[in-house]
């Protein structure tokens, strides 16, 4: 597989533009692997770290980016578990927010709190879960193992909203 392999150094002061730097890579999905950044290779990748380069650019920072192969079946090796590990944070985190959903979920349904306003509130946070799913897909190069129960939560959370709306409207239109 080719890589791009990106390196960057700024002023520490102020700090804003290195963490704002960091933010970017990893929205790309770059991992962090002994001094460089890496992502594997394509013209899109490509062109948005040519734009980060200008930010750094214009932050009084310098940077490079090369594209390569690794040397040897154990760096890539490397570089593929660091790939993983990271992406199986990230959905771990997002199941874990599925679970969160599954509580409140439970908890308005333990309390009858068979509201229109708690099904649009519900109904918001699973949308930012399935934005966030997507930004880790967008990110998740290799396919990290964490993807399929992430899926599954996601679906798990669909349908237990899905059962709560009914509820409500079920008690909307028995009032009525």
């Amino acid at each position: 597989m080719k890589w791009v392999f990106f390196s960057y150094s700024l002023p520490t002061k102020p700090s804003k533009s290195r963490v704002y730097i960091w933010r970017q890579l990893k929205k790309l999905g770059a991992v962090k692997f002994q001094s460089f950044w890496i992502l594997p290779a394509s013209s899109e990748r490509t062109n948005e770290l040519r734009k980060l380069m200008e930010e750094i650019e214009r932050f009084k920072g310098e940077s490079i980016m090369i594209h390569g192969k690794t040397v040897d079946k154990a760096q890539a090796e490397q570089i593929n578990r660091a790939f993983m590990d990271s992406r199986n944070e990230e959905y771990h985190e997002l199941i874990k927010k599925c679970e969160d959903f599954f509580h409140e979920i439970q908890g308005e349904i333990e309390r009858e709190n068979f509201i229109f306003a708690e099904v649009e509130e519900n109904e918001e946070e699973l949308t930012k879960l399935k934005l966030w799913l997507k930004k880790i897909e967008k990110r998740d190069f290799l396919g990290a193992p964490l993807k399929k129960t992430a899926n599954e939560k996601m679906r798990s959370c669909e349908r237990v909203f899905e059962d709560f709306a009914q509820r409500v409207y079920d008690r909307q239109d028995d009032v009525s």
